[in-house]
């Protein structure tokens, strides 16, 4: 049987993220017998960080911004037939693979590599597929850039990605976030075939009013009938930019009646749901038994939540904020703003994004230019 430790502290020592130790599965990021400071971890402040990297208030020496770095992980949507196939030279990233296969009980490399696309698209697979593809992603990092693993100070995921960071950080076991994943997602696809819903990115200027149209689309809804129909925010993507979700039916009548709200584009996004609105709450009982069911760790980075756009400072705030996740809007650019706020004429951190796409990086460039100049794609 093949036996994995998944260990973020081995990680920062710059040994392999994956390591296969005796006949026991041992998947988690924290080894039984080490011994870890378990206080909560403090708001990442840029009070906070300043005093952490060293200022004259700690007497500690300063560590120069550049010389850290922030891991970011990419979220449903950013799938596609051939990913993770550049990785595959890089031992790790195979056993990473190996391991998922043997834990969700099917070929999720083979899906990854040969598709079909429907299937690969459909949320109970893509999200797995994102997941596990950009931990692959993160081995190679540690192959080319050790430094960037033993120097991270801080981790995101954009949507399903914040579960990525949250096996990063230490706090999911990895084989316990697949079983959580794989609950949440087929939950998530039930909710998606019992209420027809999509989501749509919307891009527009300061005279347009994507609230009064979001409004707007869901009385028409209920004006057809529908029950309980919803149009919101779903996703805060960066400034003009938001991803609105609801019924099918309300996205037809934004696409209809653009021009009267003065939105200046609109684009239907490749997924089956409304993900992060209220039409996904059918979802959340099932998460939260699995959810119950696993030992968080506090995490031993700070990981940014989506929910608020703050760093979870223990277990008990995950464990708490996760099951909301499915619900409410994920709010991507706050999130940023926290992250990489800064004085005038303070370096950045190094920024890497680990896995399918580039598109963390192109809304980092929206939302803060400076801080993308230092930032790196890690594809899978």
């Amino acid at each position: 049987m093949l036996t994995l430790h998944l260990n973020l502290s081995i990680c920062l020592k710059l040994r392999p993220l994956l390591r296969f130790i005796g006949t026991k599965t041992q998947i988690g990021l924290r080894n039984e017998k080490e011994t870890i400071d378990e206080k909560p971890l403090p708001q990442l402040t840029e009070s906070k960080l300043m005093e952490e990297m060293g200022t004259p208030k700690t007497g500690r020496p300063r560590i120069d911004p550049k010389g850290t770095s922030i891991v970011l992980f990419p979220g449903q949507g950013t799938q596609y037939v051939g990913m993770a196939s550049r990785l595959m030279h890089f031992p790790e990233a195979r056993r990473i693979f190996k391991l998922a296969n043997e834990v969700l009980g099917y070929d999720l490399l083979k899906l990854c590599l040969e598709g079909p696309r429907e299937k690969l698209n459909r949320t109970e697979y893509a999200q797995l597929a994102v997941m596990v593809s950009s931990l692959a992603a993160l081995e190679q990092l540690r192959e080319e850039r050790p430094k960037a693993i033993e120097s991270c100070v801080a981790t995101a995921g954009f949507s399903l990605g914040e579960f990525t960071s949250l096996v990063f950080a230490g706090s999911l076991p990895f084989d316990k976030a697949l079983k959580l994943v794989q609950v949440r997602a087929n939950a998530m696809q039930v909710a998606c075939d019992q209420i027809p819903g999509g989501m749509a990115m919307v891009l527009y200027g300061p005279d347009s009013n994507i609230g009064t149209a979001c409004v707007k689309a869901q009385q028409w809804c209920v004006d057809k009938g529908i029950e309980n129909p919803h149009c919101g925010v779903a996703i805060y993507m960066y400034p003009h930019c938001k991803v609105v979700a609801g019924n099918v039916e309300a996205l037809e009548y934004l696409e209809k009646n653009s021009n009267a709200y003065k939105i200046r584009r609109i684009k239907r996004l490749p997924v089956n749901g409304a993900f992060h609105t209220p039409l996904m709450d059918s979802a959340v009982a099932p998460f939260i038994k699995a959810l119950e069911t696993i030992k968080l760790e506090d995490p031993l980075i700070h990981v940014y939540s989506n929910i608020d756009g703050k760093p979870y400072r223990n277990a008990a705030g995950i464990i708490r904020k996760l099951p909301k996740h499915i619900v409410r809007p994920v709010k991507w650019e706050q999130t940023l703003h926290e992250m990489y706020e800064r004085k005038q004429d303070t370096n950045f951190p190094r920024t890497f994004e680990c896995g399918s796409g580039k598109g963390l990086i192109g809304i980092l460039e929206k939302v803060n230019a400076k801080a993308a100049n230092s930032a790196f794609s890690v594809e899978a």
